[in-house]
């Protein structure tokens, strides 16, 4: 009975597609924390227009916001996790038979990875900017438009405004799980 398997280049091409896939999943959160962003704020000022300010959920809708921008840094820390993974997986397989000695090797050269990475920091900034725009927006409409409620509910406010900085740093520290090559085997 003869042995069958995958060959290293189809594993190669494989990985690289998830890498891919990875990433396409992290411009998604962002349109998803964008149209949920979007959808609270438009809650909010339909709710005052029609139902009043006396019976408009204000503290569950101040709550969205930061809830999508901590959900936000969730799936920006799986994508990246995920991506560094695969990368190191890839990086394996660019060192197969000391290949890196001799072809360029993507993930396993510092000099590419690290441009890479830095790259990959602008997402990182961009979305820590909008998921902080967003709070800000969010939370100072439902200030501005709903005073009282606001003042009533401080708690919701306050919790809020923590669960919102949680999110910003975890967005901000997202790079230091970004890939790294390691020492490379026979250089």
């Amino acid at each position: 009975m003869s042995k069958i398997f995958v060959d290293a280049n189809y594993r190669f091409i494989a990985a690289y597609q998830e890498v891919n896939a990875r990433i396409v999943q992290r411009q998604q959160a962002l349109a998803l924390y964008v149209t949920l962003v979007v959808s609270l704020l438009a809650a909010l000022v339909a709710l005052r227009t029609s139902a009043g300010s006396e019976s408009t959920p204000v503290e569950w809708l101040m709550l969205g916001f930061p809830l999508a921008s901590f959900c936000l840094a969730l799936l920006n820390y799986k994508a990246e996790r995920a991506i560094t993974n695969l990368r190191t997986f890839l990086a394996m397989m660019e060192q197969l038979d000391n290949a890196h000695l001799t072809l360029p090797s993507y993930n396993t050269e510092p000099r590419w990875s690290m441009g890479a990475n830095k790259a990959r920091r602008f997402h990182d900034l961009a979305t820590a900017v909008l998921a902080a725009g967003g709070n800000a927006i969010g939370l100072g409409a439902a200030w501005r438009i709903y005073p009282e409620r606001v003042a009533h509910a401080s708690g919701f406010f306050y919790l809020s405004v923590a669960l919102a900085a949680i999110s910003l740093v975890v967005l901000f520290v997202t790079s230091r799980w970004s890939y790294r090559p390691e020492t490379v085997v026979g250089a």
